[in-house]
């Protein structure tokens, strides 16, 4: 008898330990971004969503909480609870703006969370373990190249911007590094908020004072649509062409169709998102060796590579 009951002990035993092992093993990962105000932003939800499916299927002990914010304020909130009452191992934020939300991230890090941050950085770097953005200088680059080359070196050209930020004057900047060397005159350039209605207020007002343009730097696919109804509009969409950017499915289809309206784009991918999630599960459920950045090249695509980069289900 007290034999049989030794072994029940040892069997009982033996399982307390294997369900301790099994809780040792599960991970939580926190994924906090904006919700999807515009475009990009939706574009960014759902490859979030899609890789939120592809990860807890590659992992069966890895949960991902994803929530979106409205504000920082919101956001900020969010992270509390990630912590308290999710209590994640690891943290993915786009923050919704930078400096409001360095110090939530900061208790975060504090808390002994690994720490990944996606496209708009903190006021405080140091903050990070892992940094996932787009290449925005040479996405101006990129862009200032391709026009370049389409123009022959010379031509009218408009420029609409995006919002007064780091990441708008690095793109800018590099891209008229390379367009000042050349004959093609900058006509204006002006912020449009990366909106579409912006974009079409402000293409109308160059339309208005420009009889010749050759061509539009419009930066950003969001933008790109406004321009586009400002072009037709006014019936003079067979005097010039568009570049935008981002990678909007419907500015790669018409690449892919081969538009002479809307010949190339340039990427800065919202898949960002999952990038970032997939290294962080990796470092989180196999400890993988990173890199402190990674860097998502800003593509340019044109009618021979646009099918790689045409995700019809998603938003944007």
């Amino acid at each position: 008898m007290k034999w049989t009951l030794g072994i029940a002990a040892l069997a009982i035993g033996m399982l307390c330990l294997a369900g301790s092992a099994d809780a040792a093993a599960k991970k939580t990962m926190g994924v906090s971004i904006p919700a999807a105000t515009h475009g990009w932003a939706g574009g960014l939800n759902w490859h979030a969503q899609q890789a939120k499916a592809a990860l807890e299927k590659k992992y069966p002990d890895l949960t991902i909480a994803l929530v979106t914010a409205g504000s920082a304020t919101r956001q900020a909130n969010d992270l509390e609870d990630l912590v308290s009452a999710r209590a994640i191992d690891a943290l993915v934020i786009l923050p919704f703006e930078s400096d409001p939300l360095t110090e939530p991230v900061r208790q975060v890090k504090k808390a002994g969370k690994w720490v990944t941050i996606v496209d708009r950085g903190l006021t405080d770097p140091t903050i990070q373990d892992l940094y996932v953005a787009g290449n925005n200088p040479q996405m101006g680059a990129n862009s200032a190249n391709y026009m370049k080359d389409k123009l022959g070196g010379k031509g009218n050209i408009v420029v609409l911007r995006g919002i007064p930020t780091v990441i708008d004057n690095q793109r800018v900047d590099a891209f008229m590094e390379i367009i000042k060397k050349t004959d093609i005159k900058v006509l204006d350039m002006k912020y449009a908020n990366w909106n579409r209605d912006d974009g079409f207020k402000v293409m109308q007002d160059f339309l208005a004072r420009f009889p010749k343009i050759d061509a539009v730097w419009a930066q950003d696919d969001d933008i790109t649509l406004g321009v586009i109804e400002a072009v037709k509009q006014a019936n003079r969409e067979k005097e010039m062409w568009i570049l935008g950017g981002a990678g909007m499915k419907e500015m790669i289809k018409r690449v892919m169709d081969k538009d002479t309206f809307v010949p190339a784009d340039v990427l800065y991918p919202p898949k960002m998102i999952a990038d970032a999630m997939e290294l962080t599960a990796s470092k989180l459920m196999e400890n993988a060796q990173l890199k402190k950045e990674y860097i998502v090249d800003a593509t340019l695509v044109t009618p021979e590579n646009a099918a790689k980069f045409y995700y019809p289900d998603s938003p944007f």
